[in-house]
C-alpha cells in the first residue's frame, strides 16, 4: 500500500541538501551550511553519508590558499531522491 521512504533521505538535513542539490549543478559547502542553518560538523557528517550513499559527489579543491569543497548530485541521488519524492506522495495521496 504505501511505498516504503529512504531511511538515508529521510533525515531532514539529507533532505534539505539534497533537495539544494537536485535544482543546481553543483554547490560550495558554505553555501549549502547558510542555506540549511546546519552546523558545520553536522553538516560535513551528513554530507559523508550521503555520498558514501553515492547519491553525491564531493570535490574537494583550493580557491586560491583556501580549501573549498564542492559537492553535485549523481545520477543515483537523482534516482534515489525521485523515488523518494514518488514514495511521499504516496502517502499524501491516500485516501
Amino acid at each position: 500500500m504505501f511505498k516504503p521512504l529512504d531511511p538515508l533521505l529521510h533525515s531532514e538535513l539529507r533532505l534539505a541538501v539534497m533537495s539544494l542539490l537536485i535544482g543546481v549543478d553543483e554547490a560550495e559547502f558554505p553555501y549549502i551550511r547558510e542555506q540549511t542553518g546546519a552546523t558545520a560538523g553536522n553538516l560535513s557528517v551528513q554530507i559523508e553519508k550521503l555520498e558514501k550513499a553515492g547519491y553525491i559527489a564531493v570535490r574537494k579543491t583550493f580557491k586560491g590558499r583556501r580549501p573549498s569543497t564542492v559537492c553535485s548530485v549523481t545520477e543515483a541521488g537523482r534516482a534515489a531522491f525521485g523515488d523518494y519524492v514518488e514514495a511521499l506522495q504516496s502517502y499524501i495521496n491516500t485516501p
